[in-house]
């Protein structure tokens, strides 16, 4: 089980919850469980409105997360990430820091969602 922390002036305190490991729930489908309102329009990974800042809580290096063509071009458009951090996520492994919510897979690792 993961612990995903959801924090964001538009809520009124933090909000953590369970995300079950190897569910391959997204992270925008934790989030809408649980009613937190994180902004999205396409759940489809086009338009970029579900762009989050995502950080992992343990203290070892983050697992790679594959990030999708459309997260790519959504983010990249958006200005969110780099040219480099998308080598570096396809190449070193090393997760970059915004994700779009609708495309994010919740893995068992602990972490901070900023929205």
């Amino acid at each position: 089980m993961a612990d995903v922390t959801f924090t964001s002036p538009a809520i009124p305190k933090d909000v953590t919850v369970y995300a079950v490991a190897g569910d391959t729930r997204t992270l925008l489908s934790v989030a809408k469980e649980h009613k937190v309102p994180i902004h999205f329009e396409c759940e489809n990974g086009e338009c970029g409105s579900c762009a989050c800042e995502v950080s992992v809580l343990t203290g070892k290096t983050p697992l790679g997360i594959s990030l999708t063509e459309k997260e790519k071009i959504a983010l990249k458009l958006a200005g969110k990430i780099t040219a480099q951090q998308i080598h570096d996520a396809e190449e070193r492994d090393l997760p970059p820091p915004w994700r779009l919510a609708c495309q994010f897979i919740v893995r068992h690792e602990d972490i901070l969602v900023k929205f």
